[in-house]
């Protein structure tokens, strides 16, 4: 494999600038022309006009589809249909079970309708939180919800027990199956909800129009580009946001954030946080009860925190590479200036994977300023990346391409609806039913207007980040290049501190643990409780809190992830404490005197107060 290997010939990479074709003037556009090389022969103009149609209408397609691939969703369906009528065994088998269970069901329901006790036939899953209301336990809707579940169970194993059907294809149509199945579960039919019929009928019908109240206001919310219902009830600057600090650096990709101290004397080394740009960063300083830079700084460290520009159409040709150099190492530069040690490198998400990137690469350069690395809730091989896999194929991908290369981004309401979808259950039919149906308004919180604070993603970086990362994995199989060399993870020789949690659906924990395989230092895993977002927001006496935590040594013996899970005990509390140890004593005995924010003597002079100027960008 040569060392360039990282460049993809028909797309735009970190060592290749995107070269103009050729596009008539009728197709001209301000977003960049099609990156997959056409033949340059005497038809080369023409074949040109041809692919920017192509890629035009693509992009018509994907807006009334919501960024979805037609053809990946129906080639799962063919694939799954066709192997399914070469399976008359299966077939049978299935009819069979399926009479099983409406035997049962008819059993059980003569039983229940005769007053006579009788036990479940089936109980919905631990994670299924849709029948916890004790009505459901009642007659007749008991019956509906085991009916619906019996079904459910037939459905699935229809979906998954056909041979032959790709892995991939298995997994969409199982996951379609779940979307069809979720439209007419019993929750989601207000006269088979006994929540919705008790409301109902106590109000005299006040509910629906409460719901309906709602539902326009949010359609109305949705056409004008207003933020959800209650977001305005946490300003960024005035309840978000607001650990005291001033921008320190600025350039056209991200501002840094240096952080006020509160401590007399600071550790030697500072902390530099990458965060996703997917995301504002602040979601690391939400309030000051719950801001993991506000507990940093309280106990003693200098924080940096980079703050990224949120993309428009102009800035469609930014890369990957771009976001590793304009961002994570100016910040190290800056950061490296301002204080004159070696840096606890920080990254989130998307933000550790381009650290992780960053490191492997200054690793590989002799650059021995990061101190310590650490990955939050951070992939590094994707090859069990969860269910946002399911949607990242090469038909997906083109799409997605196709409609980058139109806007020039792609745009927050494109990869909500993905989001959601994941988990559809807890944010859209749940929500419906309340805010809807029941006519409550849900409240909102912290967590809640960080996330309606979206961001775009550039459409050469995002490219890149998709079928370089996701598709192909290359940073894991040592196939990733930064000017035309490849970089390794095990080149990164300092200590590493690796998070995640038991409830990811973005980055499951599996998939972050994975981190163990392909580097060759001393790495620390953490195992939280709670999901993506909230078990990383977990501060001190946050209640139902809960992590694992075990070292390993280079030399040690690798450890699959469920035996991890069943050797290291969990202990009750937050996992930030045991993190500011970590960091604590990986840092040198030395304590400084607190540093002011910027040094107008060096040449970064303190500007914008904290949270600064590109968080504000819409």
């Amino acid at each position: 494999m040569a060392a360039d290997d990282t460049s993809l010939p028909d797309h735009p990479t970190d060592d290749q600038p995107a070269s103009p074709a050729s596009t008539p003037s009728s197709f001209a556009r301000s977003t960049p022309p099609a990156p997959v090389q056409t033949p340059r022969d005497t038809a080369g103009e023409v074949m040109d006009q041809h692919h920017t149609f192509d890629r035009l209408m693509t992009a018509r397609v994907g807006a009334l589809t919501g960024g979805l691939s037609v053809t990946s969703i129906m080639s799962a369906w063919v694939d799954w249909g066709t192997h399914m009528m070469q399976a008359p065994g299966t077939a049978l088998s299935l009819w069979q079970e399926g009479a099983k269970m409406a035997t049962r069901l008819a059993i059980h329901s003569a039983k229940v309708t005769a007053g006579q006790e009788a036990p479940p036939i089936i109980k919905p899953d631990p994670g299924d939180n849709r029948f916890r209301d004790p009505a459901w336990q009642t007659y007749p809707y008991s019956l509906w919800v085991e009916g619906f579940l019996l079904g459910q169970s037939w459905w699935m194993a229809a979906a998954c027990g056909t041979r032959g059907v790709s892995n991939q294809h298995r997994r969409q149509v199982s996951f379609m199956m779940r979307q069809m199945l979720d439209v007419v579960a019993p929750p989601n039919i207000p006269w088979l909800n006994p929540q919705i019929v008790k409301t109902t009928l106590e109000t005299g019908g006040a509910n629906w129009r409460r719901g309906m109240t709602n539902f326009f206001d949010d359609v109305d919310r949705q056409i004008s580009g207003r933020p959800p219902a209650g977001v305005e009830e946490y300003p960024v600057g005035e309840r978000l946001a607001i650990t005291p600090g001033r921008v320190v650096f600025r350039n056209k990709l991200m501002e840094l954030i240096q952080y006020s101290p509160t401590t007399e004397t600071v550790h030697k080394e500072p902390i530099l946080v990458v965060p996703a740009w997917i995301m504002k960063y602040y979601i690391l300083d939400l309030q000051p009860h719950n801001s993991l830079v506000k507990y940093l700084v309280d106990q003693g460290f200098t924080v940096f925190m980079i703050s990224w520009m949120n993309p428009g159409p102009d800035d469609w040709d930014l890369s990957l590479d771009d976001y590793r150099r304009m961002g994570v190492m100016e910040a190290l530069d800056i950061v490296t200036a301002l204080t004159g040690e070696k840096v606890h490198a920080t990254g989130y998400c998307l933000g550790g994977t381009l650290l992780s990137i960053a490191a492997a690469t200054m690793a590989q350069r002799q650059d021995e300023r990061l101190q310590t690395v650490t990955l939050i809730a951070a992939q590094t091989d994707f090859t069990e990346a969860g269910e946002l896999t399911l949607f990242i194929d090469e038909s997906q991908l083109s799409l997605l391409e196709d409609i980058m290369w139109d806007q020039g981004y792609l745009d927050t309401k494109q990869m909500a609806g993905a989001f959601q979808m994941l988990r559809s259950n807890d944010l859209i039919w749940s929500r419906m039913i309340k805010e809807y149906a029941l006519g409550e308004r849900a409240p909102i919180n912290d967590l809640m207007a960080w996330n309606a604070d979206q961001t775009r993603m550039p459409y050469r970086m995002h490219s890149q980040y998709l079928r370089a990362l996701f598709l192909e994995n290359r940073l894991s199989r040592g196939r990733y290049a930064i000017g035309g060399k490849t970089i390794a993870m095990r080149d990164i020789d300092c200590p590493v501190f690796a998070v995640g949690t038991e409830r990811d659906h973005i980055a499951p924990w599996e998939s972050v643990y994975k981190v163990h395989l392909p580097t060759n230092t001393e790495i620390t895993f953490v195992l939280a409780s709670g999901g993506h977002n909230g078990g990383i927001v977990s501060e001190p006496g946050h209640p139902r809190r809960h992590y694992r935590i075990a070292t390993q040594q280079p030399d040690d013996t690798y450890v699959d992830p469920q035996t991890w899970k069943n050797l290291v005990n969990p202990q009750e509390g937050s996992w930030w404490p045991e993190w500011a140890r970590w960091l604590s004593t990986r840092s040198s005995s030395e304590r400084v005197p607190a540093r002011a924010e910027g040094n107008r003597k060096k040449g970064y002079p303190p500007l914008d107060a904290a949270p600064g100027t590109y968080i504000y960008m819409k």
